[in-house]
């Protein structure tokens, strides 16, 4: 499975240093909902980091559909509830808690 990622510029660059290939890189709202809808129809995606805000900025049925799948599983970075919301999100992705 692979990881994308769904931001603008300033977010993506530094996944895109790291060799992330699967970017998405957004500056209209409307964007990124044609970004999120093509990442939840590809079958190689599973995980997406996504910015928080832009997140925020999504239908709420869309927001929950997200919330619910297990794959792929998004991450919002730069929201608050940090590490302990990323714990929740693979503990639910791969049903094994990784820390104790």
């Amino acid at each position: 499975m692979k990881l994308a990622v769904i931001g603008d510029l300033d977010f993506v660059t530094g996944f895109m240093l790291a060799g992330i290939v699967d970017i998405y890189e957004v500056s209209k709202d409307e964007e990124i909902f044609r970004a999120v809808q093509d990442v939840l129809n590809r079958k190689d995606i599973g995980v997406v980091a996504i910015k928080a805000e832009f997140l925020k900025k999504l239908p709420a049925a869309l927001r929950r559909e997200i919330e619910e799948r297990v794959e792929p599983t998004f991450i919002a970075v730069g929201a608050t509830g940090g590490v302990e919301e990323i714990k929740e999100k693979i503990r639910k992705a791969i049903g094994v808690e990784l820390w104790k």
